[in-house]
């Protein structure tokens, strides 16, 4: 009795999982889906260059004593070996030194002062430190500022019969620039521009003369960079 009891129960609950639609679907386990990492592009870094600096100076110098006075004018091109120098935050800002090393020294023409025919060697040595603000125009041309501070050694060297007479000026000051650079690649590009290093006047005072000089230093560059 106990084995058709059993029987008929079995019988039931096979026809219970007929009613409710036959197989037991199996349990599919979730799909999970792995998002893909992006690596960032950016365009950091540390640079160097080298180049070529056009250098020029326009010198007015002013004499006074008592009631004489003179005026000269002077003028002087230097060939200059560029070093440059810097970091790239991002393709809008950057920092950037500068060091422009002279290669020729200048022997001016021979002038008369004092009754003695007298001649001028110079030489000049500069650099500076800027802020570097940038805007591509292209992915690979860009147009940039140079806006910071540049300090200008300009030696002098006067003789006049068997006297001899030195003149180290040093001038520094804000300095400025605007420039154009373009990259063949991520890490060659040229650049050139033209840089203004001090634009002012130098005083000198003596027991009796008023010495004042006009000085305007500027230069023109081109160069090679390479960015790490």
């Amino acid at each position: 009795m106990k084995n058709i009891v059993l029987s008929a129960v079995a019988v039931a609950a096979m026809g219970t999982f007929a009613v409710a639609g036959g197989d037991i679907a199996p349990i599919q386990e979730p799909t999970v889906v792995v998002p893909e990492v992006v690596e960032e592009v950016t365009d950091a870094g540390f640079y160097l260059g080298l180049g070529y600096g056009a250098l020029k100076v326009e010198q007015t110098d002013n004499y006074e004593a008592g009631s004489i006075s003179a005026e000269d004018q002077d003028d002087a091109d230097f060939d200059q070996l560029l070093v440059q120098v810097g970091y790239k935050f991002n393709s809008y800002v950057a920092i950037e030194g500068r060091y422009w090393f002279g290669m020729n020294d200048l022997t001016g023409e021979p002038f008369f002062y004092n009754g003695n025919l007298t001649t001028q060697d110079a030489s000049l040595d500069a650099y500076g430190i800027y802020v570097k603000p940038m805007y591509p125009v292209t992915d690979a041309f860009d147009i940039y500022a140079l806006l910071g501070y540049a300090q200008t050694t300009y030696d002098q060297t006067f003789k006049a019969g068997n006297a001899t007479v030195d003149y180290s000026t040093d001038l520094d000051g804000f300095s400025w620039g605007l420039g154009v650079s373009y990259s063949f690649n991520d890490n060659v590009s040229i650049f050139a521009d033209y840089t203004s290093l001090y634009d002012d006047t130098y005083d000198e005072y003596g027991a009796t003369v008023h010495y004042t000089s006009d000085f305007t230093i500027s230069t023109i560059n081109v160069g090679v960079s390479y960015k790490f």
